[in-house]
């Protein structure tokens, strides 16, 4: 694709609180951590700037608080180049926050604060509808109200619109709706929550992709963090190996993998292609402290591509 991918992304916008400790407390424990810091983040901001930083015109639709914390997040949205025409400040709300726990491991535990992203209306889709519909793909997340992920599925979807669900976090209740929907990339715990049973196996997500595309979906990818991802079509399953990368924080890395599949994808790469690079991105971000600060630049995300690519030819 000659032209920059344009990508409209409907989601939450969140301030990271994050502490980092030796490891996660176990309910009614208190562990001290070694640092805090607060971050940009929240699940459709963080996807936003993935995919700006590799090169797509982006535009966010979501709302933030009338709190000292909102005019940080839309900066932070602008210095990264997107267009923050449908981030909206809602009156007498505070802006969303997520506290974050990071262990040495890199695995984390997450409360999100929803604020101002439950606000998220019918109405704020309405007013995006033209951007929407000039987009190569939307993406969306579920951090928000799902009403209005279901009426911008809806809208896609009648304006030949490509749509990228990352089902996180994943309801109790999912609307059989979300699965009319071209890609789902759901990560292993979130995908064992919408089919009720656990998956654990690189053969357990294989079934796993498969049984998402019969209830709907054209295309079903699962993550597995240290094991890879796989995806598939309905018809053919394809297991991405894991890049070999020291986790120091996984909070941004299925972010990272969304972001990039819908840039590769809007300029039209495969699915295998797509997926592939998802994958690097995800693990690169993985790689690092933080959400937004973790997320790599095309360039990053080649080096490695070339890098492993050379490792497998020696």
């Amino acid at each position: 694709m000659s032209k920059k991918p344009r990508i409209a992304v409907l989601g939450s916008i969140n301030m990271d609180l994050v502490a980092r400790c030796s490891r996660l407390p176990l309910p009614g424990e208190t562990v001290i951590a070694s640092s805090f810091s607060e971050v940009s983040g929240g699940k459709g901001a963080n996807q936003a700037v993935a995919a700006a930083r590799l090169g797509a015109y982006v535009t966010m639709v979501g709302r933030v608080g009338d709190d000292a914390l909102a005019s940080r997040l839309r900066a932070n949205l602008d210095r990264e180049g997107i267009d923050t025409t449908f981030v909206l400040e809602t009156e007498q709300c505070p802006s969303g926050i997520a506290i974050v726990a990071v262990e040495q491991s890199g695995e984390n535990s997450i409360i999100v604060v929803p604020g101002a992203n439950g606000r998220l209306d019918l109405a704020d889709v309405t007013s995006a509808a033209g951007v929407i519909r000039a987009s190569d793909v939307l993406v969306l997340q579920l951090e928000i109200p799902i009403e209005a992920v279901l009426a911008a599925i809806t809208l896609a979807r009648k304006s030949g619109v490509q749509v990228i669900l990352d089902p996180a976090p994943a309801p109790s209740q999912f609307p059989g709706e979300l699965f009319e929907v071209d890609v789902i990339c759901p990560n292993q715990s979130e995908a064992s929550a919408l089919l009720g049973r656990d998956i654990e196996s690189v053969a357990e997500a294989q079934q796993a992709a498969l049984e998402l595309t019969r209830r709907g979906v054209k295309h079903a990818i699962v993550t597995l963090g240290a094991q890879g991802a796989v995806a598939s079509d309905g018809q053919h399953v394809h297991w991405f190996e894991p890049f070999a990368i020291k986790p120091i924080d996984t909070t941004a890395a299925g972010d990272a993998f969304a972001g990039a599949f819908a840039v590769r994808w809007a300029e039209q790469e495969s699915m295998t292609e797509a997926v592939r690079y998802a994958c690097a991105a995800g693990a690169i971000a993985a790689s690092r402290a933080g959400a937004q600060p973790a997320l790599p630049s095309r360039e990053e995300i080649n080096e490695l591509l070339e890098r492993v690519s050379d490792d497998t030819r020696d």
